[in-house]
């Protein structure tokens, strides 16, 4: 079974963050972000231009993308994911590639996301809430199909497999692909 390549990358320490993730996203075509801070969870995506496009500028009661919140952030597309975790000594960054791969080296999952009602659609993301807890997030996708209380919200994921040395096969990686509907996820 092939592998996905699998690369470190260097984050300037001086470095203004969002300039270097634009940076990834127009090197590697990357089209989402998806990002954990102390603050909540943060969505974006990529113009033509490669310039990142929050939620927060659409909707300002999210959280901004800032370095001093942030824990986790995930850029991804069809090819790539450039991936960036926190550190007790700054911010590390790793890049997988799996365009050189086939259906058969990887599985591919799609997660369902929260999400059982539109609450306003604006500027390319959708403010979605669920159920009576009222949790909500505002996704960088419209046209939404919501009806019969599904969440039709779908992360496209790919596991990759390795085996141990008694060859017991285990997920060892995984990376995000695509934001998506269960809708296309069927076609």
């Amino acid at each position: 079974m092939n592998k996905p390549k699998c690369k470190h990358l260097e984050i300037p320490d001086n470095s203004d963050l969002k300039v270097w993730i634009e940076e990834q996203a127009k090197d590697n075509q990357l089209k989402y972000l998806l990002a954990h801070a102390n603050d909540g969870v943060i969505w974006g995506y990529f113009n033509k231009s490669y310039h990142l496009i929050t939620a927060d500028s659409v909707f300002p009661q999210f959280p901004k993308l800032h370095c001093d919140t942030l824990q986790q952030c995930r850029i991804f597309g069809n090819k790539s994911e450039v991936m960036i975790w926190k550190t007790d000594r700054g911010f590390k960054a790793r890049l997988i590639e799996d365009d050189h791969l086939t259906k058969k080296d990887y599985i591919t999952e799609a997660q369902v996301l929260w999400g059982t009602q539109k609450e306003e659609e604006k500027d390319d993301f959708t403010l979605v809430s669920d159920g009576k807890q009222g949790l909500r997030h505002a996704v960088p996708l419209t046209g939404i199909n919501f009806k019969d209380n599904e969440r039709p919200l779908r992360l496209t994921v790919h596991h990759y497999i390795d085996y141990d040395d008694s060859g017991v096969a285990r997920i060892d990686l995984s990376r995000l692909v695509n934001l998506t509907t269960f809708q296309e996820v069927r076609k």
